[in-house]
C-alpha cells in the first residue's frame, strides 16, 4: 500500500479541471442543441467529449491520484476468496430462514402486545 502524500496542485492543474468541465459541459450542450441531429452522431460526440474530459481530468495531480487509487483497489480486489455457488446458496437460504422466523416472533409479540395494551386500557378491538 502505497503512502498518501499530498502534493501542491500546479496552475496547470486548474486550466486541466476547467478544460475538463468545458469539455463536459460542451457534451451536454451539444447534445441538447443537435437534438434534432441523428442519434448515433450525437452519441458519438458525446461519447468523444467524455473521453477527452476524462483523459484531461487524468493528467491531473488528483486524477493520477485516482489512477493510483484504482489500480490499488483492482489488485485488492483480485486477492478477495469469493464464495462459490453452494456456499452463496447455503447462506441465501440461511438468511430467509433467520428472516421468516424472526418476523414470525414479531409478528407474535405485535399481537401478544397489542391484546395486553387492549386489556390494561379497556380499549379492546
Amino acid at each position: 500500500m502505497s503512502t498518501n502524500v499530498e502534493t501542491p496542485s500546479s496552475a496547470m492543474d486548474s486550466v486541466k479541471w476547467l478544460v475538463a468541465i468545458a469539455l463536459l459541459a460542451g457534451a451536454v450542450v451539444g447534445n441538447h442543441m443537435y437534438a434534432d441531429a441523428s442519434a448515433l452522431y450525437r452519441a458519438i460526440g458525446v461519447v468523444f467529449a467524455v473521453a477527452a474530459g476524462l483523459g484531461i481530468a487524468s493528467l491531473t495531480g488528483k486524477g493520477q491520484a485516482f489512477l493510483a487509487f484504482a489500480k490499488e483497489a483492482r489488485i485488492e480486489v483480485r486477492k478477495v476468496v469469493w464464495p462459490t455457488r453452494q456456499e452463496t446458496t447455503h447462506t441465501t437460504f440461511i438468511v430467509m430462514v433467520a428472516t421468516v422466523i424472526m418476523a414470525l416472533i414479531l409478528w407474535g409479540l405485535d399481537g401478544v402486545l397489542f391484546r395486553a395494551v387492549g386489556f390494561l386500557t379497556g380499549l379492546e378491538i
